[in-house]
């Protein structure tokens, strides 16, 4: 009897129907499974950090290689022939200072010094505040500009979509566009990391008169700023657009792009 005045026994010693008991083991499994869940969390943080960017640059890896005559410069010229760089956004210009193999944009745009915060009407991505550095490519042949990549990012319909923007030599052509990552509707918005949609990207004009216009449309494109849209998912679609104009606009690359312009002979 001494025993049961433990508080722990007399709990074991309740019969198995008893209702306080049932839940008593329930909550005493989930609290378990919780610190266990959250433990390996955060635990493998870190290794689903390297598999994430390995992933990412896979993809841009792929894309690149798969642009006609991009792949040959790249099998010649291997990793030299893309250079990583880091643009001041609101300078236009590359950014001195930064070793681009341990820049980590996500945390440039979360902290307050080094990021701005973007008003409602300009801010056509959705993403709030937006970093003042970022990072792109450029892919070179023989010394000359044979490709500019640019990672871009906005919110969807339900997800924050990712992608690479590859553009040609003349800046005003896209070469490629892929996307990384995104959390679209399954079967609707999420068509857009499939293949074919993001093939009929090569060879879109960016501009009409100097002005951004490149779109998802609504339907079947008609002309060499339109993509097709997908069918059910508008919004991923106006999504896309936005943020395409936004990062190829003022509060983006857009500066460091009629830089390289006006740099052309």
């Amino acid at each position: 009897m001494a025993e049961l005045k433990n508080p722990w026994r007399r709990f074991l010693a309740r019969p198995n129907s008893d209702r306080t008991k049932t839940v008593g083991i329930a909550l005493i499994v989930a609290v378990i499974c919780g610190f266990c869940i959250s433990t390996t969390s955060v635990l493998l943080r870190p290794l689903i950090a390297v598999n994430v960017e390995a992933d990412r640059q896979g993809r841009m890896s792929a894309m690149l290689a798969g642009l006609p005559g991009i792949g040959a410069i790249l099998a010649q010229a291997g990793a030299d022939a893309v250079e990583a760089v880091i643009i001041d956004l609101d300078q236009g210009r590359i950014a001195e200072g930064f070793d681009p193999a341990g820049f980590d944009q996500a945390a440039v745009a979360a902290e307050p010094s080094t990021s701005t915060a973007l008003a409602r009407a300009e801010d056509l991505a959705g993403i709030g505040r937006r970093e003042n550095f970022a990072q792109a490519y450029v892919v070179r042949s023989e010394g000359e500009r044979a490709l500019v990549v640019l990672p871009v990012y906005g919110n969807g319909y339900q997800s924050t979509i990712r992608a690479y923007l590859a553009l040609e030599a003349d800046l005003a052509t896209v070469a490629a566009f892929t996307v990384y990552e995104q959390g679209e509707t399954p079967g609707l918005g999420a068509r857009i990391a499939e293949p074919a949609w993001q093939a009929q990207w090569a060879g879109k004009s960016l501009s009409r008169d100097g002005e951004i216009v490149i779109e998802v449309v609504r339907g079947s494109a008609g002309n060499e700023t339109e993509v097709d849209g997908i069918s059910g998912a508008s919004v991923t679609g106006y999504a896309v657009t936005d943020m395409i104009h936004f990062w190829l606009g003022p509060k983006g690359f857009g500066p460091w792009l009629d830089a390289m312009r006006n740099e052309d002979p």
